[in-house]
């Protein structure tokens, strides 16, 4: 299981340096929730409008996973960065990381973690899936991972996420909610364990072809956070931004930023319930 020193370890092991800083601007990590080539095309448009409207240079770039995206807030290399709930109170207990903004889906700021199987594997139950593979989106995902697996723990299928290696066939992290539900789609694993709007990202034809098995607690939204020492008024100017995204004439461009319906203000208290999940499968003390 990753518990706070592995953690550590993944994120400097796998941290992409930004091609460019902004020397007088904002730089932004990106999290690779989706094809990362299709990623890097929404960024270059998502940022391009950003300095239009703030005034100043934003970059952006694409890291590896959630915890290289916490290790770039930590060491400078990023200014904000669009992360989930797990993520986010990991940052926020290691470097004092700011939440400013949390995603709206279907009129909600929360969604759920799901498990997935195609229709025709004969997969009825989460107990039919002891010996088979299963992928995950990342280790340090609440949605992509420590949701879904707690969905057999609550099952009493596995003890704890650290159990669960002898429970399954085998278990892959994939690098991706689309990357996840491509893999069980395509009959490479049996099932993913992602996001309740995963399946949105595979083709029509590949969603006519899988139902969800399991479906977990509801979860506070992904967050856009700022490492702490970010300046004030920038901070505020993107924040104010970004919530112009709601109106009518900007919102063709969420499609850029992993197609939330809009964004509010973000509030600490309602990640409570993530602290406390993540206390208990080690990752806050």
């Amino acid at each position: 299981m990753l518990n706070r020193r592995t953690f550590l370890a993944a994120a400097s092991a796998s941290f992409v340096l930004p091609a460019l800083a902004a020397e007088e601007g904002l730089t932004l990590a990106f999290i690779p929730q989706e094809n990362p080539e299709k990623l890097l095309g929404d960024i270059k448009v998502i940022t391009g409008w950003l300095s239009e409207q703030m005034g100043v240079p934003v970059t952006g770039f694409v890291t590896f996973d959630h915890a290289a995206a916490v290790e770039a807030l930590r060491n400078g290399d990023a200014d904000i960065s669009f992360m989930g709930a797990l993520p986010f109170v990991l940052a926020e207990d290691q470097l004092g990381a700011v939440p400013l903004l949390s995603e709206v889906y279907r009129g909600q700021p929360s969604y759920s973690g799901r498990v997935f199987v195609r229709k025709d594997s004969g997969i009825e139950t989460l107990a039919d899936l002891k010996g088979r593979d299963i992928a995950f989106a990342d280790p340090v995902s609440e949605s992509g991972y420590i949701y879904p697996m707690d969905l057999f723990v609550r099952e009493g299928l596995i003890a704890d996420a650290a159990d669960a290696d002898s429970f399954f066939g085998r278990k892959f992290f994939a690098g991706g909610y689309q990357q996840a539900m491509q893999a069980m789609a395509n009959g490479l694993v049996d099932a993913a364990g992602a996001s309740q709007y995963a399946d949105l990202l595979l083709t029509p034809d590949q969603q006519s072809e899988i139902k969800v098995l399991a479906e977990s607690e509801q979860i506070p939204s992904h967050a856009v956070i700022a490492r702490p020492g970010l300046e004030g008024g920038l901070r505020v100017r993107f924040t104010e931004v970004m919530l112009s995204l709601n109106n009518p004439e900007n919102r063709y461009l969420l499609a850029y930023l992993y197609g939330p319906d809009g964004y509010i203000a973000a509030d600490p208290e309602v990640y409570e319930g993530v602290r406390e999940t993540a206390r208990r499968y080690g990752f806050l003390k």
